[in-house]
């Protein structure tokens, strides 16, 4: 198993069960539910110097499902070219997340989320085992879907073990 397969099965373990696409609405959900009781003041917490705040991971999760949409979306098409990475410590230090309404972030992880969903659930599933080349990497179609909920999961995780407790 190589470095980057063991980097993203870190992810895919967080799934809880085969019907990965179900799981990616009950991740969402649960989601949403978590930043829906925060008041604005506690989304400005971070639970450690150096570390984001709730409000700079909402819209890390935001910005990492972008990405993993085009390039589903690329490879789906049959989109030969090989996709950039991308630094998700740049992408927050220049989010201006901090700058925004909770309300704000939390309407754009929803509309986000509901466009995965549609992407994902209608790709034919003659598709799901393309294969594309994204930082270096290849990847399928269906691995990348999955990334998007075992990234999710796996910041809930510790949302609700750093983040929460100290609230």
């Amino acid at each position: 198993m190589t470095d980057f397969q063991k980097y993203i099965q870190r992810y895919l373990d967080h799934i809880p069960s085969e019907n990965w696409l179900g799981e990616l609405k009950v991740s969402g959900e649960k989601t949403i539910t978590i930043y829906s009781k925060l008041s604005e003041e506690q989304s400005h917490f971070a639970y450690d110097e150096g570390k984001w705040t709730l409000k700079e991971l909402l819209l890390h999760l935001s910005d990492t499902e972008r990405i993993f949409q085009y390039r589903i979306l690329a490879f789906a098409r049959g989109d030969n070219n090989e996709l950039p990475g991308f630094d998700e410590e740049l992408y927050a230090n220049n989010s201006f997340a901090n700058e925004r309404s909770l309300e704000s972030l939390l309407e754009e992880y929803k509309l986000i989320r509901k466009s995965s969903q549609i992407l994902l659930e209608t790709l034919n599933p003659s598709v799901l085992n393309n294969k594309g080349r994204a930082n270096g990497n290849e990847i399928s179609v269906e691995t990348i879907g999955k990334l998007i909920i075992g990234h999710n999961i796996h910041h809930l995780n510790i949302i609700e073990e750093r983040y929460l407790p100290k609230l």
